[in-house]
């Protein structure tokens, strides 16, 4: 059986991402911060949601842990070699919403948010998570894939900080895709549209939207996307059929970049 680490797992893609993993047979470390942030304008994932996501599922194992923490990172990926003998998918998932305001009106605060979570939170995990990638013998299958957002390639109004924390998130997974060249591991990043998540409700709430349904107004497939609609997508990544794929950008955003 194969065993992958997935930040941000309590809910949204994340949980999306871990269930079907593990309902495809693989062995899972599902991880989240599982409290809320000082600083970020809605409720995040819960322990109870990331053991609920567990529950009944046996290969996954739930753990609580912040993205921001290398040292968490790293006690993430241990756990998936002392309990499933080692690593061979890390999907960073985890990432929060902030803005909502001209980017000149944008506070430290909220910058610091975006990129601790979304872009130094993937970067922890892949300091932590590539090495066990590389410890399996070859020929290797390792993978490594960032969910980054439709934001990182089309500007977003008041949501400045957002764009540059995903444009990096899609920066860093091409160079670490060139560093592993010739490894048999691999980097790549996912771009969903407007999926049906608690951050595009926080999202709404930014823009002043009554529904957040209004925002499938910008995808040509007229609706929003389902959090298992972007699974899809990343755990194919994960799989052995994905091996010409590396250091790009799948765009599941049902057309929002088009």
């Amino acid at each position: 059986m194969r065993t992958a680490l997935v930040t941000g797992a309590a809910r949204g893609i994340g949980a999306a991402v871990a269930a079907r993993l593990a309902d495809d047979g693989w062995q899972v470390i599902a991880t989240d911060l599982a409290a809320d942030l000082p600083g970020v304008g809605y409720p995040l994932g819960t322990e109870r949601q990331l053991r609920e996501l567990a529950a009944g599922r046996p290969t996954v194992v739930p753990l609580v842990a912040d993205v921001r923490d290398p040292h968490a990172m790293q006690r993430a990926v241990d756990l998936a070699r002392s309990e499933f003998g080692g690593l061979d998918a890390a999907v960073a998932a985890a990432a929060v919403m902030a803005g909502g305001r001209p980017l000149w009106e944008t506070t430290d605060h909220e910058w610091d948010l975006l990129f601790e979570v979304g872009v130094r939170g993937v970067a922890h995990l892949a300091r932590a998570a590539v090495p066990a990638l590389l410890e399996r013998p070859a020929p290797r299958s390792g993978r490594f894939v960032a969910l980054a957002s439709a934001a990182a390639h089309r500007g977003l109004w008041h949501l400045a900080g957002y764009n540059a924390a995903k444009h990096a998130v899609v920066g860093l997974v091409r160079g670490l895709a060139a560093d592993l060249r010739g490894t048999g591991v691999t980097a790549m990043a996912v771009s969903p549209g407007s999926t049906r998540t608690a951050m595009l409700d926080a999202s709404a709430d930014l823009y002043g939207l009554d529904d957040a349904e209004q925002f499938a107004q910008h995808q040509l497939v007229d609706r929003l996307l389902e959090p298992a609609e972007v699974a899809a997508a990343v755990c194919w990544l994960c799989g052995p059929d994905a091996s010409a794929v590396t250091g790009t950008v799948i765009h599941a955003d049902g057309g929002f970049t088009a």
